[in-house]
């Protein structure tokens, strides 16, 4: 009908929907074909100003017009009408002569819909009120509903008085407890009044409005499952708000020991409250609380730990009949790795041993003390006894993971196809450097070989990226998007795209042209050099793929750190040589920062190699291969607030060939002194850094010189991510000095917990190698703890961890220079109060002390121990101090 058609188009809803009102069901559905087409045609330019005044009219008139209820369902929620639809009052008007079996299955099927197709619960509580049907209690209605009726503020009363008037409350309600993320939805107000969820609920559940035992079992049952933070924080708040009675409690008796033992600390110490309640009015088992206090001892969190022997000791001082089965139980805590919690333990077996003692619970009390630290071992032996427990059997070592080798890179992709596929999976990861350089060599190949073929694999990749669609206003845009001046490559795929760009015809010839004649020196920031440098080579690769293609890449890696081995690039300059190829500056400078040249013997061999070439670049790299070997450059430190960074001087090696090298790689030559980041560094993004590190991979000290005021960012200003090069860092070669080893510190003290695991893992790796200066690291460690840079808290936690791994003389080596710093100020008494962590630094620094079986005196520590008190600091630096006498067996 051509009159509804024009009525569609020109938006006009109100005569759409009146002229709908008078057709015939066979009548709607022959128009359906002919709306579909006006949706497909709108459909293609959504936002246009006619396509936005239309889709109104469209959505309701495509709504009456369906007969089947499926397809309006599918309507209803078209994605393509979401933002510009007819309003739900409308949508209800032109629906509401249907049947009520019809209208029942169209909202059924939009509730069953995911809550992010955004169907409005206006429509479906419409729907479900016109049928007379059940409410769905799927996840997209009951949180459209939660959404709705609490935001009904505007209808008066509280949230109680709107609940309480819902017909369809109970089995909604009921769907709340089964809904995930439900909780940063009703979780606000957090207090328990009556225009709140958990205070409403509670007081339909006392009025009788909702079943009180269902209330309180789908309670518990939702924190028992677990899940979000949030939600554990409503539902245990609704818990506590109904206020459960004393029968109620002891009903629950298995699930509060499931959630004392398995769940998230603030519910588990809720749980354990209930049982304490129970376990000192006697309603509690002796043999409930051992299994209780078996779960409850096994948990990290100090504070449940504390409190479940708190709650052993009083019941133990009420019922000694207990005895026989609680010290077995308490002794569960002799493997705590917090020795105050070993210690609380102990006296807790010594002050009620005599209540029920036999030679077996002597013999089985005595086996798990094997586990407390050497100290209280002794102790323990005296308490039981039994004869001293002999020193461990066998000498200790260190465990130190393997040494990680380089892997060498695959060659490049044998076809077009692969080259394409690799592209694809190096877009969408971008942090794998060895795929990055396979997959760049390989186009470089291709293109060389068979320029027409490689832009026909490449089609569907570069059809998915931003600039690779069929417009042609495209080609201008990504033209302008390289050709800018500023422009750098913040994230690895920025150079892909350039090269695929180039490869599509997207980037101009004299564009190219410009970004490699163009003077060096555009950024100021610390890492312009590692970026300009990295940047030329792409551009020139850019370039010659547009102009005159190379066969292949000169300075491909062997290896998956980035070396080069000297007689692969004497291959590659041989195969240059007999196709008679123009070699490219960048590609060849960078080449050469990447051969290896440590091994002397090889580096001698490959040079007469080269020089039998016969050609210039066969020269120069002879005379590189032979060059001396490298001095480290003069470098001095510097403060900044409470960082401590690195400045390095020119690079003596470097210099005498700078002059050979293209303008952007001259920098890398010269002193590293701005090691503040200026406020145009657009290098925010360390998925980069790994690529930066594979220029000079024989030289990572002047690396990390220039990525330290990032490193340092991790622990000054809690920043995330940057320590993911430290590994790296690690397991690359050349001087292990004074940046790196100020890097690691930073990472040793980072915010994050994945930050501080990366750089306990390139310790590790430092240490494995032989190249970590564990007395520097640890002196280092305690100044910049010292300056207010590095919290002791977290250092304690990288410490802990190293440890754990067996590394315990690893760590203590570092651990017996930082802490003298730490505790200097302590040892007469008139310091400062000591920072916030330092007991638990000392923990650590014991435990590995002891394990070790580390010896001798260190400086101030007998200060700190002679302290009063016994807070956690006194107490481990006491237990130091005896670890490390010599009287106390290892």
């Amino acid at each position: 009908m051509s009159s509804l058609l024009e009525l569609v188009r020109a938006g006009r809803t109100a005569e759409v929907v009146g002229l709908l009102d008078g057709l015939t069901d066979a009548e709607r559905r022959g128009l359906v074909a002919e709306l579909k087409e006006l949706r497909k045609e709108l459909r293609k330019e959504p936002w246009n100003s006619q396509a936005r005044r239309a889709y109104p009219a469209l959505h309701a008139a495509g709504a009456a017009c369906q007969t089947g209820a499926a397809g309006a369902a599918s309507w209803l929620a078209a994605a393509d009408m979401r933002w510009s639809g007819a309003s739900p009052a409308v949508l209800l008007h032109v629906l509401g002569d249907r049947e009520a079996d019809w209208l029942a299955d169209v909202a059924h099927r939009l509730a069953r819909r995911p809550a992010t197709a955004w169907v409005p619960y206006e429509l479906m509580a419409g729907l479900v009120r016109l049928a007379g049907c059940a409410a769905p209690t799927t996840d997209a209605y009951v949180r459209g509903w939660a959404e709705h009726v609490h935001g009904s503020w505007q209808c008066g009363g509280t949230l109680l008085d709107r609940l309480r008037k819902d017909p369809h409350l109970v089995p909604l309600v009921g769907a709340l407890f089964e809904t995930d993320d439900i909780g940063g939805r009703l979780g606000w107000p957090d207090h328990d009044g009556p225009d709140s969820w958990t205070g409403a609920l509670a007081g339909l559940t006392a009025e009788g409005v909702l079943d009180r035992r269902t209330t309180v079992d789908a309670c518990v049952a939702r924190l028992l499952r677990g899940g979000p933070a949030v939600d554990l924080r409503l539902f245990l708040r609704l818990l506590k708000a109904l206020e459960l009675s004393r029968d109620e409690e002891r009903e629950r008796i298995a699930d509060w020991l499931a959630l004392a033992a398995d769940a998230a600390s603030p519910v588990a110490a809720h749980a354990q409250s209930v049982l304490a309640a129970l376990a000192l009015d006697g309603e509690l088992a002796p043999g409930r609380l051992a299994e209780m206090s078996g779960a409850v001892l096994f948990r990290s969190e100090k504070k449940l730990v504390r409190a479940q022997l708190v709650l052993l000791g009083k019941v133990l001082a009420r019922n000694a009949d207990a005895a026989g089965e609680l010290l077995p139980a308490v002794a569960e805590a002799f493997g705590h790795e917090d020795s105050d919690v070993q210690e609380r333990a102990l006296k807790l077996v010594e002050r009620h041993l005599r209540k029920a003692d036999s030679q077996e619970l002597r013999a089985r009390l005595g086996s798990d003390a094997e586990q407390l630290i050497p100290a209280l071992r002794a102790r323990a032996a005296r308490t039981l006894g039994a004869d001293p427990m002999p020193a461990a059997a066998t000498v200790y070592a260190e465990v130190l993971p393997p040494v990680p080798e380089p892997v060498r890179l695959a060659p490049a992709p044998r076809t077009a196809v692969e080259v394409a596929e690799e592209v694809g999976a190096v877009l969408a990861s971008g942090d794998d450097v060895a795929a990055f350089e396979r997959v760049l060599d390989g186009l470089v190949r291709h293109a060389h070989d068979d320029w027409a073929a490689l832009a026909e694999a490449l089609e569907p990749v570069v059809s998915r990226q931003w600039w690779g669609g069929g417009d042609p206003a495209f080609a201008h845009r990504t033209d302008d998007y390289f050709s800018l001046s500023h422009l750098g490559f913040f994230f690895p795929s920025h150079g892909l795209d350039l090269l695929l760009a180039t490869v599509r015809g997207r980037v101009r010839t004299s564009t190219l042209r410009q970004a490699v004649t163009r003077e060096t020196g555009r950024r100021a920031c610390v890492h312009g050099a590692l970026a300009g440098a990295f940047e030329a080579r792409l551009w020139e690769v850019a370039y010659r793929l547009a102009t005159k293609p190379l066969p292949l890449l000169l300075s491909t890696p062997t290896w998956s750190t980035g070396l080069l081995e000297p007689d692969e690039l004497v291959d590659r300059l041989d195969t240059y040589r007999r196709l008679g190829a123009e070699v490219a500056a960048a590609d060849f400078a960078q080449a050469l920062l990447r051969v290896r040249r440590s091994d002397r013997t090889a580096a001698s061999a490959a040079a007469e190699r080269a020089s039998a070439l016969g050609t210039p670049e066969g020269a120069r790299l002879a005379r590189w291969l032979t060059a001396p070997e490298a001095v480290p450059p003069t470098h001095g430190r510097v403060t900044a607030g409470s960082r401590i960074l690195v400045e390095y001087g020119d690079v003596p090696e470097l210099l005498y060939v700078v002059e050979e090298f293209p303008a952007d790689f001259q920098p890398l030559a010269r002193p590293v002194d701005d090691l503040k980041r200026s406020r145009g560094c657009p290098h925010w993004d360390a998925a980069i850094y790994a690529h930066w590190l594979t220029l000079l991979p024989e030289r990572r000290e002047l690396v990390a010189a220039r990525l330290l005021g990032d490193l340092s960012d991790l622990a000054v200003n809690d920043d995330r991510g940057t320590a993911a090069i430290l590994p790296a860092l690690a397991e690359s070669g050349g001087e292990a000095g004074d940046a790196l080893r100020l890097g690691l510190a930073y990472g040793l003290g980072a915010r994050h917990p994945e930050d501080r695991l990366a750089s306990v893992d390139a310790l590790l790796v430092l240490a494995a190698r032989g190249q970590l200066d564990a007395a520097g690291l640890g002196g280092d460690l305690g100044e910049l703890v010292r300056r207010g840079a590095v919290k002791p808290l977290r250092l304690a936690e990288s410490a802990r961890t190293a440890a754990s791994t067996g590394a315990h003389g690893t760590v203590w080596g570092m651990l017996r220079h930082t802490l003298p710093v730490l505790l200097a100020e302590l040892a007469t008494g008139g310091g400062p109060a000591p920072a916030r962590g330092l007991g638990e630094l000392l923990a650590v620094a014991a435990e590995c002390a002891e394990r070790s079986g580390a010896r001798g005196e260190l400086p101030h520590l007998a200060g700190a121990a002679e302290r009063r008190g016994s807070s956690r600091l006194v107490s481990q630096a006491r237990r130091l101090r005896s670890a490390l006498a010599e009287e106390v067996a290892a």
